[in-house]
Protein backbone atom coordinates (compact mmCIF):
# COMPACT_ATOMS: atom_id res chain seq x y z
CA UNK A 1 0.00 0.00 0.00
CA UNK A 2 0.86 3.32 -0.69
CA UNK A 3 0.48 6.39 1.22
CA UNK A 4 0.81 8.65 -1.56
CA UNK A 5 -1.15 6.76 -4.80
CA UNK A 6 -3.11 4.46 -3.42
CA UNK A 7 -1.12 1.52 -5.25
CA UNK A 8 -2.75 -1.11 -3.49
CA UNK A 9 -0.52 -4.31 -1.78
CA UNK A 10 2.68 -4.92 -2.13
CA UNK A 11 3.80 -8.71 -3.00
CA UNK A 12 7.60 -8.76 -2.63
CA UNK A 13 10.06 -11.20 -4.15
CA UNK A 14 13.49 -11.16 -2.61
CA UNK A 15 16.32 -12.46 -5.24
CA UNK A 16 19.27 -13.36 -3.71
CA UNK A 17 21.46 -14.86 -6.46
CA UNK A 18 19.91 -18.12 -8.14
CA UNK A 19 16.94 -18.61 -5.26
CA UNK A 20 13.82 -16.63 -5.30
CA UNK A 21 12.32 -16.51 -1.80
CA UNK A 22 8.63 -15.28 -1.55
CA UNK A 23 7.22 -13.23 1.50
CA UNK A 24 3.38 -12.15 1.69
CA UNK A 25 3.21 -8.53 2.97
CA UNK A 26 0.06 -7.66 4.11
CA UNK A 27 -1.12 -4.05 3.82
CA UNK A 28 -4.01 -2.33 4.03
CA UNK A 29 -5.44 -1.56 1.12
CA UNK A 30 -7.33 2.47 0.61
CA UNK A 31 -10.14 2.55 -1.89
CA UNK A 32 -10.61 5.73 -3.93
CA UNK A 33 -13.96 5.99 -2.21
CA UNK A 34 -13.06 5.71 1.32
CA UNK A 35 -14.06 8.45 3.28
CA UNK A 36 -11.19 10.71 3.34
CA UNK A 37 -10.55 10.97 7.18
CA UNK A 38 -9.88 6.86 7.25
CA UNK A 39 -8.11 7.54 4.02
CA UNK A 40 -5.65 9.72 5.85
CA UNK A 41 -5.62 7.49 9.32
CA UNK A 42 -4.44 4.50 7.42
CA UNK A 43 -1.86 6.67 5.48
CA UNK A 44 -0.48 7.44 8.90
CA UNK A 45 -1.03 4.14 10.55
CA UNK A 46 1.49 2.60 7.64
CA UNK A 47 3.89 5.33 7.97
CA UNK A 48 4.22 4.26 11.61
CA UNK A 49 3.95 1.51 11.17
CA UNK A 50 6.81 1.87 8.46
CA UNK A 51 9.07 4.04 11.04
CA UNK A 52 8.89 1.28 13.58
CA UNK A 53 10.56 -1.17 10.71
CA UNK A 54 13.14 1.72 9.89
CA UNK A 55 14.17 2.28 13.47
CA UNK A 56 15.23 -1.13 13.60
CA UNK A 57 17.28 -1.68 10.42
CA UNK A 58 19.06 2.12 11.39
CA UNK A 59 19.79 0.48 14.84
CA UNK A 60 20.98 -2.82 13.21
CA UNK A 61 23.10 -0.36 10.62
CA UNK A 62 24.95 2.03 13.36
CA UNK A 63 26.08 -1.12 15.48
CA UNK A 64 27.65 -2.71 12.28
CA UNK A 65 29.13 0.50 11.01
CA UNK A 66 27.36 0.38 7.89
CA UNK A 67 27.17 3.56 5.68
CA UNK A 68 23.08 3.04 4.35
CA UNK A 69 22.27 5.33 1.12
CA UNK A 70 18.77 5.30 -0.13
CA UNK A 71 19.26 5.77 -4.26
CA UNK A 72 16.23 7.59 -5.83
CA UNK A 73 15.63 8.60 -8.85
CA UNK A 74 12.99 8.75 -12.13
CA UNK A 75 13.05 5.30 -14.35
CA UNK A 76 16.26 5.60 -16.90
CA UNK A 77 18.23 7.78 -14.86
CA UNK A 78 21.39 5.89 -14.93
CA UNK A 79 21.07 3.95 -11.39
CA UNK A 80 22.47 1.21 -12.02
CA UNK A 81 24.84 2.24 -14.20
CA UNK A 82 26.45 4.70 -11.23
CA UNK A 83 26.34 1.98 -8.52
CA UNK A 84 28.42 -0.70 -11.02
CA UNK A 85 30.93 1.71 -11.48
CA UNK A 86 31.04 3.24 -8.39
CA UNK A 87 31.02 -0.57 -6.26
CA UNK A 88 33.82 -1.48 -9.15
CA UNK A 89 36.33 0.93 -7.64
CA UNK A 90 34.90 0.86 -3.76
CA UNK A 91 35.45 -2.66 -3.46
CA UNK A 92 38.87 -3.13 -2.77
CA UNK A 93 38.86 -0.17 -0.22
CA UNK A 94 35.76 -1.44 2.36
CA UNK A 95 32.61 -3.97 1.51
CA UNK A 96 30.14 -2.70 -0.11
CA UNK A 97 26.90 -4.17 -0.63
CA UNK A 98 23.56 -3.28 -2.87
CA UNK A 99 19.67 -4.04 -2.38
CA UNK A 100 18.09 -2.95 -5.65
CA UNK A 101 14.12 -2.33 -5.84
CA UNK A 102 11.72 -3.11 -9.25
CA UNK A 103 8.54 -4.15 -10.19
CA UNK A 104 9.77 -7.22 -11.77
CA UNK A 105 13.48 -8.63 -12.53
CA UNK A 106 16.55 -9.20 -11.53
CA UNK A 107 18.50 -7.82 -14.08
CA UNK A 108 19.88 -4.95 -11.82
CA UNK A 109 21.17 -7.49 -8.91
CA UNK A 110 23.12 -9.37 -11.93
CA UNK A 111 24.43 -6.41 -13.16
CA UNK A 112 25.50 -5.30 -9.44
CA UNK A 113 26.64 -9.07 -8.98
CA UNK A 114 29.02 -9.25 -11.98
CA UNK A 115 30.76 -5.94 -10.97
CA UNK A 116 32.00 -7.96 -7.93
CA UNK A 117 29.63 -7.24 -4.99
CA UNK A 118 26.69 -9.00 -3.12
CA UNK A 119 23.49 -8.39 -4.76
CA UNK A 120 19.63 -8.81 -3.64
CA UNK A 121 17.18 -7.65 -5.45
CA UNK A 122 13.39 -6.87 -4.04
CA UNK A 123 10.45 -7.19 -6.58
CA UNK A 124 7.76 -5.02 -5.83
CA UNK A 125 5.21 -6.59 -8.16
CA UNK A 126 2.49 -3.72 -8.45
CA UNK A 127 4.16 -1.63 -5.58
CA UNK A 128 5.98 1.57 -6.55
CA UNK A 129 8.80 1.94 -3.50
CA UNK A 130 10.42 -0.46 -1.12
CA UNK A 131 9.64 -0.34 2.53
CA UNK A 132 11.82 -0.87 5.74
CA UNK A 133 9.90 -3.71 6.16
CA UNK A 134 10.74 -5.42 2.83
CA UNK A 135 14.80 -3.99 3.42
CA UNK A 136 14.74 -5.89 6.61
CA UNK A 137 13.91 -9.14 4.76
CA UNK A 138 16.31 -8.48 2.07
CA UNK A 139 19.11 -8.43 4.97
CA UNK A 140 18.53 -11.76 6.15
CA UNK A 141 19.75 -12.48 2.46
CA UNK A 142 22.67 -10.43 1.82
CA UNK A 143 26.03 -10.90 3.55
CA UNK A 144 26.05 -7.36 5.77
CA UNK A 145 28.60 -4.86 4.31
CA UNK A 146 30.19 -4.49 8.30
CA UNK A 147 32.15 -1.08 8.22
CA UNK A 148 31.06 -0.43 4.78
CA UNK A 149 28.49 0.93 2.63
CA UNK A 150 25.40 -0.50 1.27
CA UNK A 151 23.56 0.94 -1.20
CA UNK A 152 19.71 0.36 -1.64
CA UNK A 153 18.49 1.01 -5.39
CA UNK A 154 14.75 2.15 -5.08
CA UNK A 155 11.86 1.54 -7.47
CA UNK A 156 12.30 4.35 -10.19
CA UNK A 157 9.43 6.93 -8.86
CA UNK A 158 10.03 10.58 -7.74
CA UNK A 159 6.76 10.18 -5.88
CA UNK A 160 6.20 7.27 -3.30
CA UNK A 161 9.97 6.76 -2.37
CA UNK A 162 9.58 10.25 -0.92
CA UNK A 163 7.50 9.32 2.10
CA UNK A 164 9.25 5.99 3.03
CA UNK A 165 12.30 6.10 5.80
CA UNK A 166 14.34 2.57 5.38
CA UNK A 167 16.84 2.99 7.89
CA UNK A 168 19.33 4.72 5.17
CA UNK A 169 21.56 7.41 6.97
CA UNK A 170 20.26 9.70 3.61
CA UNK A 171 18.38 9.73 0.11
CA UNK A 172 19.86 10.57 -3.00
CA UNK A 173 18.26 11.61 -5.71
CA UNK A 174 19.78 11.24 -8.97
CA UNK A 175 18.59 13.58 -12.11
CA UNK A 176 19.15 13.17 -15.65
CA UNK A 177 19.93 15.88 -17.80
CA UNK A 178 17.62 14.30 -20.23
CA UNK A 179 14.79 14.38 -17.92
CA UNK A 180 14.52 18.33 -17.74
CA UNK A 181 15.73 20.85 -15.59
CA UNK A 182 11.93 21.39 -13.58
CA UNK A 183 12.23 18.12 -12.58
CA UNK A 184 13.04 19.53 -8.59
CA UNK A 185 9.48 21.99 -8.92
CA UNK A 186 7.73 19.09 -10.23
CA UNK A 187 8.60 16.66 -7.78
CA UNK A 188 9.48 18.78 -4.30
CA UNK A 189 9.11 16.37 -1.91
CA UNK A 190 11.52 14.37 -2.96
CA UNK A 191 14.51 16.92 -3.30
CA UNK A 192 13.42 18.09 -0.31
CA UNK A 193 14.06 14.72 1.40
CA UNK A 194 17.26 14.47 -0.05
CA UNK A 195 20.72 15.50 0.89
CA UNK A 196 22.33 15.12 -2.11
CA UNK A 197 21.62 15.62 -5.54
CA UNK A 198 23.57 13.97 -8.51
CA UNK A 199 23.10 15.36 -11.83
CA UNK A 200 24.05 12.40 -13.99
CA UNK A 201 24.66 12.30 -17.86
CA UNK A 202 26.31 15.03 -18.16
CA UNK A 203 28.43 14.17 -21.02
CA UNK A 204 24.98 14.55 -23.38
CA UNK A 205 24.72 18.23 -22.36
CA UNK A 206 26.23 19.39 -25.81
CA UNK A 207 23.52 17.73 -27.52
CA UNK A 208 20.73 18.73 -25.43
CA UNK A 209 18.45 21.90 -24.57
CA UNK A 210 18.91 21.70 -20.71
CA UNK A 211 20.04 24.79 -18.86
CA UNK A 212 22.19 23.56 -15.45
CA UNK A 213 22.04 26.91 -13.55
CA UNK A 214 18.65 26.71 -13.87
CA UNK A 215 18.08 23.24 -12.83
CA UNK A 216 20.25 23.92 -9.30
CA UNK A 217 18.44 26.74 -8.91
CA UNK A 218 15.12 25.00 -9.01
CA UNK A 219 16.94 22.20 -6.47
CA UNK A 220 18.20 24.84 -4.39
CA UNK A 221 15.25 26.47 -4.01
CA UNK A 222 13.06 23.24 -2.98
CA UNK A 223 15.78 22.40 -0.73
CA UNK A 224 18.19 25.14 0.18
CA UNK A 225 20.92 22.54 2.31
CA UNK A 226 20.96 19.58 -0.99
CA UNK A 227 24.14 19.48 -1.85
CA UNK A 228 25.02 19.11 -5.98
CA UNK A 229 27.40 16.74 -7.84
CA UNK A 230 27.63 16.75 -11.42
CA UNK A 231 29.09 14.04 -13.48
CA UNK A 232 28.54 11.17 -16.42
CA UNK A 233 28.54 7.36 -15.17
CA UNK A 234 28.99 6.48 -18.46
CA UNK A 235 32.76 8.31 -18.87
CA UNK A 236 33.79 8.45 -15.26
CA UNK A 237 33.69 12.42 -15.72
CA UNK A 238 32.98 13.74 -12.10
CA UNK A 239 32.90 10.40 -10.29
CA UNK A 240 36.07 11.13 -8.38
CA UNK A 241 33.57 13.63 -6.35
CA UNK A 242 30.97 11.09 -5.67
CA UNK A 243 33.66 8.25 -4.63
CA UNK A 244 35.33 10.80 -2.34
CA UNK A 245 31.40 11.77 -0.66
CA UNK A 246 31.00 8.08 -0.22
CA UNK A 247 34.50 7.54 1.75
CA UNK A 248 33.72 10.28 3.96
CA UNK A 249 30.37 9.19 5.00
CA UNK A 250 31.92 5.48 5.62
CA UNK A 251 34.18 6.95 7.88
CA UNK A 252 31.99 8.81 9.85
CA UNK A 253 29.64 5.72 9.95
CA UNK A 254 32.39 3.80 11.52
CA UNK A 255 34.12 6.65 13.37
CA UNK A 256 29.56 6.35 15.19
CA UNK A 257 30.76 2.77 15.52
CA UNK A 258 33.37 3.56 17.64
CA UNK A 259 32.05 6.06 19.80
CA UNK A 260 29.20 3.59 20.61
CA UNK A 261 31.86 1.09 21.37
CA UNK A 262 33.44 3.24 23.86
CA UNK A 263 30.76 4.22 25.72
CA UNK A 264 29.28 0.78 26.24
CA UNK A 265 33.09 0.08 26.99
CA UNK A 266 33.17 3.24 29.70
CA UNK A 267 29.72 2.12 30.77
CA UNK A 268 30.72 -1.34 31.55
CA UNK A 269 33.90 -0.51 33.81
CA UNK A 270 31.98 1.61 35.64
CA UNK A 271 29.08 -1.11 36.45
CA UNK A 272 32.95 -3.05 37.38
CA UNK A 273 34.06 -0.80 39.68
CA UNK A 274 30.64 -0.08 41.40
CA UNK A 275 30.52 -3.47 41.77
CA UNK A 276 33.93 -4.06 43.15
CA UNK A 277 33.28 -1.17 45.77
Amino acid sequence: MCSTCGCGENELTIHAHDHAHDHAHEHPHVHDHAPEGRRLTLEQDILAKNAEFATGNRRLFTERGILVLNLVSSPGSGKTTLLARTVQTLRAEFPVAVIGGDQQTANDAERIRAAGVPAVQINTGKGCHLDAHGIGHALERLPLPEQGLLFIENVGNLVCPADFDLGEACKVVVLSVTEGEDKPLKYPNMFAASGLMLLNKTDLLPHLDFDVARCLDYARRVNPDIRILQLSARTGEGMEAWLDWLRQGQRSALAQQVSRLEADLAAARARLVESAA
